[in-house]
Formats: structure tokens, sequence, C-alpha cells
């Protein structure tokens, strides 16, 4: 099994647009659509750890700035641990690491995301 340490090229725009998708709205106020972005930035990028450390990273600086406690120590184990477990190849596939989900579940991923790994040859998750 081959594990990467940063997002293959094929798959990078579309991480990169999701986090830019997630600046925009949120410079907009639309939290809930700016927090979904990062939501399929994770599933995008949670198999490689910096991809993964990074968005668990703005996930908390998210809770940070909404004030959300929940959020704030929800992230803290999942940015210590997450690109560890992007290392070793032990990931939750599909879970979109937020602190409202249990961070070793396993989740279906939506089409859409689907669809952009079988475009980017990523056929294995």
């Amino acid at each position: 099994m081959k594990f990467y340490t940063s997002i293959p090229g094929s798959l990078k725009p579309y991480y990169d647009s999701e986090l830019e998708k997630y600046k925009t709205e949120y410079s907009r106020g639309n939290l809930k659509s700016a927090w979904n972005h990062l939501e399929r930035a994770h599933i995008i990028g949670q198999k490689y750890p910096y991809a993964h450390t990074l968005v668990h990273w703005k996930m908390l600086q998210f809770g940070i700035k909404i004030k959300s406690g929940k959020e704030i120590i929800g992230q803290i184990p999942r940015l210590i641990f997450g690109g560890v477990k992007s290392f070793v190849g032990k990931i939750p596939v599909g879970n979109p690491g937020g602190a409202n989900v249990p961070p070793l579940k396993p989740f279906p991923i939506e089409k859409e995301l689907k669809d952009i790994f079988f475009k980017a040859g990523i056929n294995n998750v």
C-alpha cells in the first residue's frame, strides 16, 4: 500500500478549490456553507498528512472564530493525531472531520466527491 505525504497533483486543484470556496463563503458570512467546504476539503485530503492536518487547523480556527467550545476542544486531538493517522493509512474514509461526528467513524462519500476522486484517478476510496 502506498501512502502519500502530500496530496497528488491530480487531486490538489479540487482540494484547493474547496479551501478557496471556504474562504469566500466565510468572508461573506455564510458560515454553514463555509463549513461544508471545509468538510469537503477534509474528505478529499484526509489520506494525505499535510492536507489532513491543514484542514483540521482551519477547522480549529473556525471554531475559535465562531466561539464554539465544542469545536475547539474537538479539533485539538484531531489536529494532533489526524496527520499521523493519514501517514500510517488508518483514516475513517468519508469522515467530514468536525467535532459533531465521532473522529474514527467512516461515512459514505457523496457522489459528487466520488466523481472528483474518479476524475483525479484516485479509485481506492
